[in-house]
């Protein structure tokens, strides 16, 4: 009887473990990575043959496996509709919009600065509502940062750090706070890091992978 009831038990305990190794992996299996939708100008996309020493690249690695960090940049990009070059004709946006994000992380604004984009400053906070409202409108329902652009540390490509500072920001301070979206400040931290930024307005690798750490601590925060 005692032999039995032992060997009952063991059946038991490896009928047990079986299950066990045989639920667990499914739901590993099951498990889809976070999508994480990285939407900008050629500071996101970085150049064409270095897209592995951009921000989204980095942040990749900083997020690990469980996420799918996908770069969704394209230089020279404006926010602005009305801009030389408007990200909103971009069939990039179109890709962005079918990855269906769980998280998105707007980097626009630098090159709305320059003078020709930049007189059509009073349409700047519609485009960036309307921009959000389309990653709002997602089955994924995503969630938004909209980040204030990095400084510029000298006159390039015309773009204008005074612009950015005293006008692009307090309009994405506003709209942040209006469309209920995460702000984050990649401003402020870079503001004695010109050594990263080579040309006054581009990261280097350097200062790629440090906007990678900036933008990382908000999502895991």
């Amino acid at each position: 009887m005692h032999n039995r009831f032992e060997n009952i038990w063991k059946y038991l305990i490896v009928a047990f473990f079986a299950v066990i190794m045989n639920v667990y992996p499914q739901q590993e299996k099951n498990e889809q990575p976070v999508k994480v939708a990285c939407i900008g100008n050629s500071i996101t996309s970085g150049s064409k043959n270095k897209q592995d020493v951009a921000y989204p690249a980095f942040l990749g690695k900083l997020l690990g496996k469980s996420y799918d960090v996908v770069n969704f940049g394209v230089s020279g990009r404006t926010l602005l509709r009305n801009g030389d070059y408007p990200y909103w004709k971009e069939k990039t946006f179109q890709e962005a919009i079918d990855f269906n994000p769980d998280i998105v992380i707007i980097k626009l604004g630098t090159n709305d600065s320059k003078p020709q984009n930049w007189k059509y400053k009073d349409e700047f906070e519609k485009d960036y509502a309307d921009l959000i409202s389309v990653f709002k409108g997602l089955k994924s329902n995503p969630k938004i940062y909209i980040c204030k652009p990095v400084p510029a540390f000298r006159i390039n490509f015309n773009i204008n750090d005074s612009v950015i500072v005293n006008e692009i920001i307090p309009k994405i301070e506003n709209i942040g706070k209006e469309n209920n979206v995460e702000l984050l400040d990649l401003y402020t931290p870079f503001i004695n890091e010109g050594r990263v930024f080579p040309d006054g307005i581009h990261p280097d690798p350097e200062g790629a992978e440090m906007l990678a750490k900036e933008i990382y601590k908000a999502i895991i925060k």
